[in-house]
C-alpha cells in the first residue's frame, strides 16, 4: 500500500513515522508512506495556500489550486482521496477493514477555517473522527493512517485485530497477566483453569457486558 498525506505542517509526521509499528511497516516495505506539503503547489509569489471567505466571516480557507495540483499529480486509477473534516463520515474499524484493501490512499488534512467547498469535488471520502474540533488535520491522518497500517497483512499478527474492540460490534474482553493477585486484586479463576473452551465463554460474556454497559449503541447496531 501506498500512503500520501497532503498538509501543511510536516514536520508534525516525524515522530509518527520514526516509531513503533508504524517504522516496522515501512522498514518491511508492508506500506510506503509519503508526507507532501501543498504549499509547494501554490502558484502565489508568496506561496499562500488560504484566502479571507467570500461573504466575510472568521477565519481563513483553504484555496483550491494548490490541492487539486498536489492531487492531481499523485492520483492514479487506484488511487483513493480522503479529505478529514468534522462534517465527514464518522470514523470506525468498518471503515479502516476497507481502506486496508486500497492499494493507494491519498489524505488531504485540513487547516484554518476549512476547505473551499470546490476542493470536496476530489474526494471519494470525507471522514471525521469525532464530533469535536481540532486545529487541523494532522492528528487525524495520523489515526486513520495508524489503524489501517495495522491491518496490513503481515505488520502484526492477524489474530490480534480480529479480537479488537468493535469487531461483531463489542468491546474487548479484560485481560491480565502477571502476577496472578497485585494488591489483594486477583485474575479470575477460569482463566487459570486451563479449560479454554469455558474461557472463550467467559470472554464473550465479558465483551457483551462489558458493550452493554459502556457502549449500548454498538448492540443495538447489531
Amino acid at each position: 500500500m501506498v500512503i500520501d498525506i497532503l498538509t501543511l505542517f510536516p514536520n508534525m509526521f516525524e515522530g509518527f513515522l520514526s516509531e513503533s509499528i508504524i517504522k516496522r511497516a515501512i522498514q518491511d516495505k508492508k506500506v510506503t508512506i509519503n508526507i507532501h506539503n501543498f504549499r509547494d503547489y501554490s502558484l502565489d509569489p508568496h506561496h499562500n495556500v488560504d484566502d479571507y471567505s467570500y461573504g466575510g466571516g472568521a477565519g481563513m480557507v483553504l484555496m483550491p489550486q494548490p490541492i487539486f495540483d498536489c492531487v492531481e499529480k499523485l492520483k492514479t486509477k487506484d488511487s483513493k482521496v480522503i479529505i478529514l473534516t468534522p462534517a465527514g463520515r464518522k470514523y470506525e474499524q468498518k471503515i479502516a477493514y476497507d481502506l486496508s484493501h486500497e492499494k493507494h490512499l491519498i489524505i488531504i488534512c485540513g487547516h484554518y477555517e476549512g476547505f473551499d467547498e470546490r476542493i470536496m469535488s476530489l474526494a471519494d471520502l470525507e471522514i471525521s473522527i469525532g464530533d469535536y474540533v481540532l486545529t487541523g488535520g494532522e492528528l487525524p491522518a495520523q489515526v486513520v493512517t495508524d489503524s489501517i497500517v495495522r491491518l496490513l497483512p503481515g505488520v502484526i499478527a492477524e489474530e490480534s485485530h480480529l479480537e479488537d474492540s468493535f469487531n461483531n460490534n463489542l468491546l474487548d474482553y479484560p485481560v491480565y497477566t502477571k502476577p496472578a493477585e497485585f494488591r489483594g486484586m486477583k485474575v479470575p479463576d477460569i482463566l487459570l483453569s486451563g479449560d479454554h473452551k469455558k474461557i472463550d465463554k467467559w470472554r464473550h460474556d465479558e465483551a457483551l457486558k462489558k458493550t452493554k454497559e459502556r457502549r449500548p449503541d454498538l448492540l443495538e447496531r447489531s
